[in-house]
C-alpha cells in the first residue's frame, strides 16, 4: 500500500503469466481443432498441454519469486478457459461423456471457481496457501493428490469408466467442493494464523 492507500501496479507480464497465457491459447485453440476435426489425438495434445503449462506456470512463480495475487485469478480464470473448450470437443468425440463432464462442469466453473476465489478474503497470494487459514480445505482442493482427483480423475473415468462410475465419482468431488466452499465461508476473514 502507498502513502494514499492504494495498491503498488500490478505486473501482469512476467514469466508465469506468459506460461499461462500460451498455455491457454495453445489448449483451447488445439480443443477447438479437436471439435471441428474430430479428433482424439488433438484433444489428448490440448488436455496435455492444458494440464503440463497449469503445472509449469506455478512452479514458475514460485521458483522465480513471481507469485501474484493477480496472477493466481489468472490462472483459476484461465483454467475454466482451458476445461470448458477440452470438454466440449470430449463430448463431441465421447458423447456416453456428457452426463459426467456436465456434472464436472458445473463442479469446476461455478462451485470450484467460488472455492477457489475464496483465498482473496485473507492476504494469500494463491489457493495454494489456504493451509494457513483452513488445513482440511487446503488437503481436499489443493494438496496435489486433491488436484489430481479434482480435474484428471473426472475426466479419465468419463472416458474409461463405466458412465455410472464417472457420474459418482463426479458428483463425489462436487459434494466435497460444495463442503469445501461451506466451510471457507464460515471461517473469519482477515490474517491466516501464520505468515504466508
Amino acid at each position: 500500500m502507498t502513502a494514499l492507500g492504494l495498491s503498488p501496479p500490478v505486473t501482469l507480464l512476467n514469466v508465469p503469466n506468459a506460461i499461462t497465457a500460451v498455455r491457454t491459447a495453445g489448449a483451447v485453440g488445439l480443443a477447438v481443432a479437436a471439435l471441428t476435426q474430430r479428433s482424439a489425438h488433438l484433444l489428448i495434445a490440448a488436455y496435455l498441454l492444458y494440464w503440463i503449462g497449469d503445472i509449469l506456470d506455478g512452479a514458475a512463480a514460485r521458483s522465480l519469486g513471481q507469485e501474484t495475487r493477480t496472477g493466481a485469478v489468472f490462472d483459476i480464470v484461465a483454467d475454466r478457459a482451458c476445461t470448458s473448450a477440452c470438454a466440449a470437443a470430449l463430448i463431441v468425440l465421447r458423447p456416453a461423456a456428457a452426463l459426467p463432464i456436465a456434472v464436472f462442469l458445473v463442479q469446476f466453473m461455478v462451485i470450484d471457481q467460488l472455492l477457489s476465489l475464496m483465498f482473496l478474503r485473507w492476504p494469500l497470494l494463491s489457493p495454494n496457501y489456504f493451509a494457513r487459514v483452513d488445513r482440511r480445505v487446503y488437503l481436499w482442493n489443493w494438496s496435489p493428490p486433491a488436484k489430481a482427483l479434482n480435474t484428471a480423475a473426472v475426466v479419465l473415468l468419463a472416458i474409461f469408466a463405466p458412465m455410472p462410475v464417472a457420474v459418482t465419482f463426479a458428483l463425489a468431488v462436487a459434494a466435497v467442493k460444495i463442503v469445501s466452499l461451506v466451510c471457507a465461508a464460515k471461517l473469519p476473514a482477515g490474517l491466516p494464523r501464520t505468515r504466508p
